[in-house]
């Protein structure tokens, strides 16, 4: 026999509870049709019928089967439910999060405290990703996802929170650029360091170098804003990374702002599914003000 899942007594026991397929849907709040769907699956799983729909009326009537199939939920269903159910209520509830390494490091800590004011016993569930939180999103391995790419996937709702700029970052000691317009060739023949292969600040950063088909040679790349901003305080070559990951406690490095480079998107992502969900709603709020302020104070 094919595994008969809860869900199909569920319904079962109800319909045959109240004598109808309509207080099963009520109490379910699913359609009669699919109330009436699941029973005639029960059946097939048995391979008998188990319930005879009266003519003219809405009302059921269970076959010899369906009865004995009854008799013996009957004891314990209810209370079996009950215990599932306070189960479940003294479960936490959970947001699965993906963003990359810098924005959780250097951004979302600002909007952690407020979306908590809200909801204390939300269990915040963070994941550095870039380059697969579109699968993530729709595979139903994230809730909700922060991210400078847009996917352009209809099963994902998207809503910008904001924008930032880039920075230029190189070592003390060496020779600055002219000015903003200079950096392409002053960075030509100079060691690079950046991101991965794939991510989103790599592309853009490469883009913006491109001299006359001339870039940079990466000579390391890292897969967070830390090793990277790291890597340049040692001296091993200049990079391009956010802006707001810079600060006066960084020593032994040089930053200009790339305001002649157009300021990066950061969105909001998540699952259609989920817009109506009051954690997401409550995250986005949050989120789009961090960044606000946060930008402000830059």
């Amino acid at each position: 026999m094919a595994d008969v899942s809860l869900n199909l007594l569920q319904v079962f026991y109800l319909v045959a509870k109240h004598g109808s397929f309509s207080a099963a849907s009520r109490i379910l709040n699913i359609s009669y049709q699919s109330a009436a769907n699941h029973i005639r699956r029960l059946e097939q799983i048995f391979a008998e019928p188990l319930v005879v729909s009266g003519r003219g009326t809405r009302s059921i009537m269970l076959t010899p089967r369906g009865r004995s199939l009854y008799r013996l939920l009957a004891p314990e269903f209810d209370i079996m439910l009950e215990r599932l159910s306070e189960i479940v209520e003294r479960q936490r509830p959970v947001l699965r999060i993906g963003l990359p390494a810098a924005v959780l490091l250097h951004l979302f800590p600002y909007a952690i405290p407020a979306f908590r004011a809200r909801h204390p016993d939300v269990h915040l569930q963070m994941l550095e990703r870039d380059t697969v939180l579109s699968d993530l999103l729709t595979d139903g391995s994230l809730d909700v996802a922060i991210s400078e790419r847009f996917f352009g996937d209809p099963a994902i709702v998207q809503r910008m929170i904001g924008t930032y700029h880039l920075s230029l970052v190189y070592p003390e000691d060496w020779t600055a650029p002219e000015d903003l317009n200079a950096i392409p060739g002053w960075a030509v023949d100079r060691p690079f360091v950046t991101y991965e292969p794939g991510q989103t600040l790599r592309n853009v950063s490469l883009d913006y170098l491109s001299l006359d088909g001339r870039v940079p040679e990466v000579i390391m790349s890292a897969s967070s804003t830390a090793c990277v901003k790291h890597l340049v305080v040692d001296g091993m070559g200049f990079s391009i990374i956010p802006e707001w990951s810079v600060d006066s406690s960084d020593c032994g490095v040089r930053t200009i702002r790339l305001t002649n480079l157009a300021a990066i998107k950061l969105y909001f992502c998540q699952p259609q599914f989920l817009s109506d969900n009051a954690y997401v709603k409550a995250l986005f709020d949050v989120c789009a003000t961090m960044l606000e302020q946060r930008m402000a104070r830059l």
